[in-house]
């Protein structure tokens, strides 16, 4: 007696299907915030949105900080809310580099090294996201600690604030998994 292979395969694909993992989905988490890391974050989203993946972007910890909108005020802080307010970057713009930040003049070398390449800056970088309907969700924890409020991020579509609990869902059933 021969195997069908047809039913066979057809039965495997049934299984894989049901796996962890098995959406083309990309979660990624974004806790550093320095330019250069947010920049290959925005980088890679955009990439895998471009190859059709659904992306999912989870900001936490420092990485927060490049979701806060350079123009908005917001009253109401604690103490302490005021104080990380004023020692944290606000916005994308205003991050230092991981290596070589030298007083604030590496970003700017390197934007005019983008610029000069033709290669998409940061600004533009999140426009695609927001054409492509990257989705980005703000850790709830982190901005609770760290004295932030929704009303100071970004205009950005559909961000919503969330805790780990819906992360881990969407890396649950993602392809692939980073952590920025």
């Amino acid at each position: 007696m021969g195997v069908d292979v047809d039913k066979a395969i057809a039965e495997l694909k049934s299984k894989m299907d049901c796996l962890p993992g098995a959406e083309n989905k990309l979660t990624m988490v974004v806790m550093s915030g320095d330019w250069d890391k947010q920049l290959a974050a925005m980088i890679i989203a955009s990439g895998a949105a471009a190859m059709g993946m659904k992306v999912v972007m989870f900001f936490t910890f420092w990485g927060t900080a490049a979701l806060r909108a350079p123009r908005k005020k917001v009253s109401g802080k604690t103490f302490l809310g005021r104080m990380f307010g004023v020692m944290l970057p606000k916005g994308r713009d205003r991050l230092p580099l991981s290596k070589m930040n030298m007083a604030g003049i590496g970003p700017a070398m390197f934007k005019s090294l983008m610029k000069k390449g033709g290669r998409a800056g940061m600004d533009q970088l999140w426009e695609v996201a927001a054409q492509m309907a990257v989705k980005v969700y703000i850790c709830e924890m982190s901005m609770s600690l760290m004295g932030m409020k929704q009303e100071e991020m970004i205009d950005y579509p559909d961000l919503e604030v969330c805790g780990v609990a819906t992360m881990l869902a969407h890396a649950k059933e993602s392809a692939i998994q980073f952590f920025i």
